[in-house]
């Protein structure tokens, strides 16, 4: 049985690396990566920990396992992560960025749930959890990742603004709250 719950543990947290790593472009095919989708950012188990202390990230897990996560960032994580500057700098620049908003700082499914709702349950998890503290759930997104964009757009996220950083170009998406 798939439970959508919050990170809490060590344990949790090494499974998420471990599914992040799985997930990165150079571990996929070019086939994988545009049918599939993949992760841009590697966590490490200490930034990863510092987050999760902050807003538990959130997992799916069965028997056990994580078999998908949405990871929980605040602003205050802007200067820890230096790829992800340039996307706060933009969201700076916008009325969202005014408000106060979570970021979800990178969602992964395990290749054999995928196409199961496990995106939807994490993201409606993410939404109980921060209902009434912010506004919206924030995420950029490589334009390359076609799969990643439609699945978001799919479930109510839209285009707050695009940009080009680090010759990447890169979607900023939202959701409402």
């Amino acid at each position: 049985m798939i439970e959508f719950i919050t990170a809490t543990n060590q344990t949790d947290l090494l499974q998420i690396l471990d599914l992040q790593r799985q997930n990165l472009p150079e571990k996929l095919s070019e086939t994988d990566k545009k049918e599939q989708g993949f992760v841009t950012v590697r966590h490490d188990l200490e930034i990863l920990q510092k987050m999760n202390d902050m807003h538990p990230h959130i997992i799916a897990r069965n028997d056990g396992k994580v078999i998908g996560y949405a990871l929980s960032m605040s602003k205050s994580f802007r200067n820890d992560i230096p790829i992800l500057i340039p996307m706060f700098d933009e969201i700076d620049t916008t009325s969202k960025g005014a408000k106060p908003y979570i970021l979800m700082g990178q969602v992964c499914i395990d290749k054999h749930f995928r196409g199961k709702g496990i995106f939807r349950g994490l993201y409606a998890k993410m939404k109980e959890e921060f209902t009434g503290i912010y506004d919206s759930i924030i995420t950029e997104i490589d334009e390359k990742n076609t799969r990643s964009i439609n699945a978001h757009k799919a479930i109510g996220f839209k285009t707050l603004k695009t940009y080009k950083s680090n010759n990447h170009d890169w979607e900023i998406i939202y959701l409402e709250i």
